[in-house]
C-alpha cells in the first residue's frame, strides 16, 4: 500500500507534554477505529512547530478524509516514492 507524509504546521507542538501527546494519540487511534477507511497511521515526527505524520493508505483522498476527521491541518500531503537508509549504502 502506498505511504503518504502529511506536513502540518502546529505552532508550539514540540512543547506539548507527554500527557498531551498521549491524549492526541488516543484521539487519533479512536478516529481510526471509528472510520471505515483503509488507512494505517505509521508514525509521526514532531519538530518545534510542525508535525510530519506517515500513513499507509490507498490514496491521498483517504489520507485527507482521516486528517479532516481528526481535526488536523494538512499543509502538504506527499506520496512517498522511495525509502532509503543506511542499508541502502550497502547494496
Amino acid at each position: 500500500m502506498p505511504k503518504y507524509v502529511v506536513e502540518s504546521e502546529m505552532l508550539g507542538v514540540g512543547r506539548l507534554s507527554a500527557a498531551e501527546f498521549h491524549a492526541a494519540a488516543q484521539h487519533s487511534v479512536s478516529v481510526l477505529n471509528e472510520m471505515e477507511l483503509d488507512i494505517e497511521w505509521v508514525q509521526s515526527l514532531v519538530t518545534a512547530d510542525k508535525m510530519y505524520a506517515i500513513y499507509a493508505a490507498p490514496d491521498e483522498k483517504t489520507v485527507l478524509a482521516y486528517v479532516r476527521q481528526v481535526g488536523l491541518s494538512a499543509n502538504r500531503v506527499s506520496e512517498v516514492t522511495t525509502t532509503i537508509g543506511p542499508t541502502t549504502a550497502e547494496q
